[in-house]
């Protein structure tokens, strides 16, 4: 079964400093709402949120619960409780409301060439931190910058991963271990993103996506 994951960041007006580049990735509330309209219709959908911004319950929370929807939440465990994000308190009433807990690291850092001591702070300290936040296993993870390799997922499945998410933007197959996801940027529009998502790319366009999972996967 094909299914299309699609990622929010931040909504609304950021209260925290942001990286370079990281503008792109925050979206109006009109926008998510309307995206939120939009996919909820589509068959074999998934939702996440990532980089665990305070606008996860502000807007993303309220909004899910209001259309019936759950989603993934990647947490990164070096930002709880700091201004803007979310702290122990927020990331347990998602779990509670019935939301996923993954992680997304501790420092948002690419996980690609990590030394062995950054890889058991990213991999496996900031998953107990979250663990021992909502009280349960915490084995999702997705991806920082979207940035992989196969040394990386090797680490990753001998860590007890259950699933991993990227940022390639392509359909996924429901049960594979590895999951690429449609990333909402501010320049897109509902209308935009059904086109990619579900109406698809040209042929060639398709075969270029494969390619570079491909590539990544086994460099």
């Amino acid at each position: 079964m094909t299914i299309r994951n699609v990622c929010f960041h931040g909504i609304g007006t950021p209260e925290r400093d942001l990286e370079p580049g990281e503008d792109r990735y925050w979206i109006s509330p009109e926008l998510f709402e309307a995206v939120l309209d939009e996919i909820r219709h589509w068959p074999g959908l998934r939702v996440s949120f990532d980089d665990s911004n305070i606008s996860d319950v502000a807007y993303g929370l309220p909004a899910l619960l209001s259309r019936g929807l759950t989603a993934d939440f990647f947490v990164l465990a070096g930002r709880l409780d700091s201004p803007g994000s979310l702290d122990e308190d927020a990331v347990r009433l998602l779990h509670r409301s019935g939301m996923t807990v993954g992680t997304h690291g501790m420092r948002h850092v690419p996980w690609r060439g990590l030394s062995p001591s950054a890889a058991d702070e990213e991999l496996v300290a900031a998953r107990e931190i979250l663990t021992k936040t909502v009280g349960t296993e915490v084995s999702t993870a997705a991806c920082p910058l979207g940035r992989y390799d196969r040394t990386l997922l090797t680490r990753m499945r001998r860590l007890g991963y259950t699933r991993v998410f990227t940022s390639d933007r392509r359909p996924a197959r429901a049960a594979s271990w590895l999951q690429p996801r449609f990333t909402v940027r501010n320049d897109d529009t509902p209308e935009s993103l059904r086109a990619e998502a579900i109406d698809g790319p040209s042929l060639l366009g398709g075969l270029k996506l494969e390619t570079i999972g491909l590539i990544k996967r086994l460099r």
